[in-house]
């Protein structure tokens, strides 16, 4: 397993760590919190569209946001980091996550397209080139719940109550 691979493979538990890291050293504001709020909330968004779209390991999937973005579940994922970061208030925070952010999902999409690749050759390609035909695929609620996208959800809404207790001084 290369380092990439490898880097990839730990993002999750990596990201528990630098949420226990954000939760210790914030020093959000209810103005903080809300705008942060926003930001995260669209990247969240983007994240369930893009699941709602997307057929794992199946397909090169080119409904939805993949019509216009390469790695739309990536491009959420970085969208609510920088919700957390805004949330949080803190310059450490924003450091480690900004760390965070571009060693673990440079890593995932090398492995991801490297996969890709592998798996569609040339219809992969045409893909990133943007020479490949749009798909007509409606959206699917299913599709985004089988794709675990509930999860990030959940993560999303229990990272910002924490950050709400902290402003109430019960954390």
């Amino acid at each position: 397993m290369g380092s990439a691979q490898a880097i990839a493979r730990k993002r999750v538990p990596l990201g528990f760590a630098v949420a226990a890291m954000t939760l210790v050293a914030a020093d959000p504001t209810w103005e903080s919190w809300r705008a942060g709020l926003l930001v995260a909330l669209a990247g969240e968004a983007l994240r369930v569209w893009a699941a709602g779209h997307l057929e794992k390991s199946r397909e090169v999937t080119r409904s939805g946001p993949y019509r216009w973005l390469g790695h739309p579940l990536y491009v959420g994922s970085s969208l609510i980091a920088i919700g957390i970061v805004i949330a949080a208030r803190h310059v450490v925070v924003t450091a480690v996550a900004l760390a965070y952010m571009i060693v673990t999902l440079a890593a995932a999409v090398r492995t991801e397209e490297s996969f890709l690749r592998e798996r569609f050759g040339e219809t992969y390609d045409s893909y990133r080139a943007s020479r490949a035909e749009p798909m007509q695929r409606r959206f699917s609620l299913g599709r985004a719940l089988r794709n675990r996208e509930h999860r990030a959800l959940s993560g999303l809404a229990a990272g910002f109550a924490l950050l709400a207790l902290k402003i109430l001084g019960n954390l």
